[in-house]
């Protein structure tokens, strides 16, 4: 999975927010205050994210509407588990990962771990 550029994360937390297709200008208008952006730009953005595969998006009037290929969490989970698998010896990855995690977070992992039962 090819990583995210800045701006095309940007655009897909707002596709993910959402909750439902939004249009170029749309996306446009819900992107927080900072710099000006211009349409032509979301729409390349949006453009891209479709070829890569993150968007699909279908035509409403004259216009395209996208949404999310992926929800926000199946999303983070195809990123780990490329990032395991390019990363050499994934035990050791995935305990430093561990490591890494509050108290909560570790609970809630072994929690999930048990729900799944054994693999």
């Amino acid at each position: 999975m090819r990583k995210l550029g800045d701006l095309e994360a940007l655009v897909m937390e707002q596709l993910w927010s959402a909750g439902e297709h939004l249009s170029v200008r749309q996306v446009l208008e819900t992107l927080p205050d900072g710099r000006a952006r211009a349409y032509t730009t979301i729409m390349t953005v949006l453009d891209n994210l479709f070829q890569k595969g993150f968007v699909d998006r279908e035509r409403s009037g004259r216009a395209y509407v996208y949404w999310a290929r992926q929800g926000r969490a199946e999303h983070t989970a195809k990123a780990m588990e490329d990032a395991l698998a390019g990363g050499g010896d994934r035990g050791a990855a995935l305990m430093h990962f561990v490591e890494q995690l509050t108290p909560e977070e570790s609970a809630r992992l072994r929690a999930l771990l048990d729900e799944a039962g054994p693999s």
